[in-house]
């Protein structure tokens, strides 16, 4: 990725070096009249969308993964690296799929620019990835005199909705730093959207009081794992959340249909666009085999036509409460 990364930035300064004669470098947004923000994630852009309410600053919003590629396989074009090299405002998760912003940011022709990173925002309050009993654990391959690495974090923050509430509020306070002029609007927004997200994680609290069981079970990846610490849910799952693994053993595919049956869950979870072959196989090891196969959405592949179609962070936390309310009884 760092070989790939640093080609892109010789072609950008490349480009860069034969327009400098007739430019004094990129355009700021006091030059232009409007503020350039570029996002990685949908959650991240769909917050911003709501404290810009209106968008009186006349803000150009963007968001990178746009077309179905999720955050841990993206690999950042020159145009997008172009974009983050002269906008106003950044904001990227932070956790290991983001390794190459680091040499992205250090070509920023704004040196003005304000960088957002999620996990650093929430500091003490982001989780180590745990591999939970009867989860498949990543094979590591370490190259001879690599250096051992350090934990790998939990990067899934915003399915968290108390994240949620302080990361708007953190976005919020930094637009208002670089447009002053609209500053008490974007808090305003802010304060308003974070009583929806309080309201919605009010609703989950209640879902989970009275729910007949206390545990999901997931025949996929977990990037949920935020969300079920929240409310106290226990939690299994083939494989952590970042896992590029597909294809689970027999081990865990029994472990998991035993859980099933110990449990008397009556449902097995997924993610989004998964095909469900591991959860109709655990599912066909159970004693019952009548599971219900349901799908909570991480929103790692939302698309602009999605948000284009209506789709909001709201929205899409708002229907896995719906599948989760299933899945508990």
């Amino acid at each position: 990725m760092k070989k790939y990364i640093a080609l892109i930035l010789a072609a950008i300064l490349m480009v860069s070096s034969l327009t400098a004669c007739g430019s004094q470098g990129s355009a700021t947004a006091k030059e232009t009249g409007s503020l350039q923000i570029v996002t990685t994630i949908f959650p991240e852009y769909d917050w911003v969308q709501n404290i810009l309410g209106d968008n009186p600053g006349n803000a150009e919003v963007t968001m990178l993964l746009d077309n179905g590629v999720d955050l841990h396989s993206y690999q950042p074009t020159a145009d997008d690296i172009l974009k983050i090299s002269t906008c106003d405002m950044f904001i990227y998760v932070g956790g290991e799929s983001d390794e190459w912003v680091e040499d992205a940011l250090k070509e920023a022709t704004n040196k003005n620019m304000i960088v957002i990173n999620l996990l650093e925002v929430l500091g003490d309050n982001i989780k180590e990835e745990e591999v939970v009993e009867g989860m498949e654990a990543e094979e590591e391959e370490e190259g001879e005199g690599e250096e051992e690495e350090g934990p790998e974090y939990d990067e899934h923050v915003w399915l968290s909705l108390k994240n949620a509430s302080v990361l708007v509020g953190h976005v919020a306070d930094s637009l208002a730093s670089i447009d002053e002029t609209n500053a008490e609007m974007y808090k305003k927004n802010a304060t308003a959207y974070q009583e929806k997200l309080s309201t919605l994680d009010k609703a989950y609290a209640d879902t989970v009081s009275s729910g007949s069981v206390k545990t999901v079970l997931f025949g996929d990846r977990f990037p949920f794992r935020y969300l079920v610490d929240d409310y106290d849910l226990s939690y299994y799952a083939a494989f952590v959340g970042c896992s590029a693994e597909t294809e689970a053993s027999f081990e865990t595919i029994l472990f998991l249909a035993n859980k099933v049956d110990e449990l008397s869950l009556h449902s097995i979870l997924t993610i989004e666009n998964a095909d469900h072959k591991i959860a109709e196989t655990i599912r066909d090891n159970t004693t019952s085999k009548d599971q219900q196969i349901l799908s909570m959405d991480s929103m790692q592949s939302t698309t602009s036509q999605d948000v284009k179609n209506g789709v909001t962070y709201l929205s899409v936390m708002e229907d896995n409460l719906e599948v989760l309310k299933v899945a508990l009884q």
